[in-house]
């Protein structure tokens, strides 16, 4: 369908590439999202310049998308960044593909693949080299692993600016969380740099990513998923150090996901960029006069289990009613609209006139984890993670790890993706809910997943930190404390106020059929550390003294 770019786009579908095929024509790919500026701009310059449009008309099957509703078309076509555009043949193999490209561009793009077809026709294609036939190098388990991502974020951290790396600066909220337990002087650095450039003083939350190592040239949007796991990394953050300082920017963030980016019944999927620099960058007054950012109002499942999961973290360390209200909306909807409980298929959004996907890992992971949380702070949850989880190794988990989704569908959506940072999260959720619940099956599922990547160790990154504390703790234990007491009482407030983020909470289980993994008297908490079992604890003093002691 035409639209104002005067590009016929087509919808990501079989259809698409059959045209493709029957009229011998490459595919031009646009990856794009109601949040990026970039996109917006191509669209307004690039593809609104009538030669432009004509070229891409007659010479290509021009197919768009949006990354937010097709996660699993944009971790195989990304080419780095957004807007992406990628060029495929009509079998959905890659040709060659660019960033934003300016008028003059993409007029030299559309020529070198028109003569690259011309040569080579569909030969040309190939296979990135994440979707091959090779399963990731399995291997042994050891401390290894941990100490060489925890030198990763010693050796490539900036000493001077904070945060790492030495071009674009991104928050990396799971690095932050790695390294708050392993080197927090820099991780508390890294935070403050965040609060201190891409924390939106005036509206709350968190801007994507700053493109410039001294954290300038700030990307103006700002993705549900960026601000759910930020704000759960300064929660994280205060846990540990009781500073107001990591506090304000998260309960700040609790402001914006639960009034800027709220829908009546969940939260919305983008805020950006609209006026973009202008809008930010005007005083707070002034932004009332200006046309407001862009909203993306969708509610989907994995954005929004991420931040009843970081609400949850606010609420259970700092008894902040609303994070816990909204929380308990949020799973609420979830349950209603987005996870059937019984058969525990997740699905990706639903639309007024579309469906998202079901089995999504990124959404199941983060569904798993958020409903291990509120199992440990609202008392309930257990029977969905469980639900899912079961669902989510029965359908995703193939040869030892985890593939992002269904294997079906165009281009190259039928070829397994096993994406490391999705099987970290799916494997720390599994863990997350053997701790709270004893079924050791969940913890075996975890430590196969994880150890089908630890061949590749010396190849990981600080990006992927989040491995080593999944590795750590399948080699030394969760601390679990079990609270034989209801949600809320002084014993449970204490036990989540205990300085691991890492740890599990099960209350109740003073209960009978409580799903937690030691029935403990009424009115005592125990803490298991690996083989160690604490005294019973009837006191908050008492609790945190057996806490030092179970860790000594």
């Amino acid at each position: 369908m035409t639209d104002e770019t005067h590009v016929e786009w087509r919808d990501w579908g079989p259809e698409a590439f059959a045209e493709a095929d029957e009229r011998d024509r490459p595919v031009l790919l646009s990856l794009s999202a109601t949040w990026c500026e970039g996109c917006h701009e191509m669209d307004a310059v690039t593809y609104a310049e009538p030669r432009v449009a004509a070229n891409v008309n007659e010479g290509f099957v021009p197919v768009r998308v949006d990354v937010d509703r097709r996660p699993r078309v944009r971790e195989r076509y990304n080419m780095g960044g957004f807007p992406t555009t990628a060029f495929l043949t009509p079998d959905g193999e890659l040709l060659t593909g660019a960033g934003y490209l300016d008028v003059d561009g993409m007029r030299q793009v559309l020529e070198s693949v028109r003569q690259m077809w011309a040569d080579k026709g569909r030969s040309a294609g190939r296979v990135p080299r994440a979707l091959d036939a090779d399963l990731p190098p399995r291997a042994e388990l050891t401390d290894a692993i941990e100490s060489h991502l925890a030198g990763q974020v010693e050796v490539k951290y900036d000493e001077e600016y904070a945060g790492w790396g030495t071009d674009a600066k991104f928050p990396l909220p799971r690095t932050v969380e790695f390294a708050l337990k392993r080197d927090r002087d820099r991780a508390l650095r890294t935070l403050d740099a965040v609060r201190d450039h891409l924390a939106d003083d005036v509206a709350g939350g968190f801007f994507r990513f700053a493109g410039t190592r001294d954290w300038g040239d700030v990307a103006y949007e700002k993705p549900i998923d960026t601000n759910a796991a930020v704000t759960r990394a300064f929660a994280n953050a205060y846990l540990y150090t009781g500073d107001e300082a990591y506090l304000a920017p998260a309960t700040d963030a609790v402001e914006f996901l639960t009034d800027d980016l709220w829908t009546g019944y969940g939260v919305g999927g983008s805020l950006g960029p609209g006026l973009g620099r202008a809008y930010y960058a005007a005083p707070a007054d002034d932004r009332a006069e200006l046309d407001s950012p862009r909203r993306d109002l969708t509610v989907f499942a994995g954005g929004n289990a991420l931040a009843a999961d970081a609400l949850l973290a606010v609420a259970a360390y700092t008894d902040d009613e609303r994070a816990r209200e909204y929380a308990d909306r949020i799973l609420d909807e979830l349950e209603r609209d987005l996870i059937d409980a019984d058969s525990g298929a997740v699905t990706h959004y639903r639309g007024s006139d579309e469906v998202g996907e079901s089995d999504l890992l990124d959404d199941v992971a983060r569904v798993v984890s958020a409903y291990v949380r509120a199992a440990g702070v609202l008392g309930e949850g257990a029977d969905v993670a469980r639900a899912v989880a079961d669902r989510a190794i029965d359908r995703l988990h193939v040869d030892g790890s985890f593939v992002d989704g269904p294997r079906s569908g165009p281009g190259l959506l039928d070829r397994p993706f096993r994406p490391l940072d999705g099987n970290v999260e799916m494997a720390t959720a599994l863990l997350d809910l053997a701790a709270l619940t004893g079924e050791d099956r969940y913890r075996g599922v975890a430590r196969e997943t994880a150890a089908a990547f630890a061949g590749a160790t010396e190849r990981l990154g600080v990006q992927v930190a989040g491995y080593g504390s999944l590795v750590g703790r399948l080699l030394r234990g969760t601390t679990v404390i079990a609270v034989g007491d209801e949600p809320g009482s002084d014993l449970h407030r204490a036990a989540w106020r205990v300085a691991d983020h890492e740890k599990v909470v099960a209350p109740n289980a003073h209960l009978e059929g409580s799903p937690a993994p030691r029935s403990v008297p009424a009115g005592s908490a125990v803490v298991l550390a690996g083989d160690a079992i604490s005294e019973p604890a009837e006191t908050p003093d008492e609790l945190m003294r057996r806490v030092a002691e179970t860790a000594e």
